[in-house]
């Protein structure tokens, strides 16, 4: 016969993994949905890459599908490109940067555009932008977080 305490033990062990596998296959599968996701993301960046390679120097915004919506994009600054390619939102910003004469930060032109400047993740949206507009030399981002144009 078998002892019954070295059965409690088999038992509690059978219990510990049945649990540790539970744990390992939710686990598993998190990563398979995030595996699909960063292909589709994959997926979605080489398109638009694809599409605004030869847009760069467009006058007219360039747009490209994300996920079955229309994204506008904002284009690089460049010779062949004035204001009239960015959206009208982008526009505005350029122009209260432009406007305020010294740096100015994200506040200041949220509390320009009449955002609820005292929430956060109201000013958000309108950092990124102004990020943007950095990025692709339309305006310079200062070291301690303000904008001005470029020269």
């Amino acid at each position: 016969m078998m002892d019954p305490e070295v059965l409690e033990r088999i038992a509690a062990r059978r219990a510990e993994l049945d649990e540790l596998e539970e744990h390992l296959v939710k686990q598993l599968d998190e990563v398979k949905a995030e595996r699909d996701e960063l292909a589709v993301a994959e997926r979605v960046l080489t398109r638009m890459s694809e599409r605004t390679g030869g847009e760069r120097d467009a006058v007219a915004p360039a747009s490209a599908q994300v996920g079955g919506r229309a994204m506008l994009l904002v284009p690089h600054r460049g010779d062949s490109v004035d204001e009239t390619a960015l959206p009208d939102d982008y526009r505005r910003i350029l122009a209260i940067v432009r406007a305020a004469g010294d740096p100015v930060q994200v506040r200041a032109v949220g509390e320009e555009l009449g955002l609820q400047v005292e929430v956060r993740g109201k000013l958000e949206p309108l950092r990124a932008k102004l990020v943007k507009l950095a990025d692709r030399g339309w305006l310079h981002k200062r070291g301690d977080g303000k904008f001005t144009t470029r020269l």
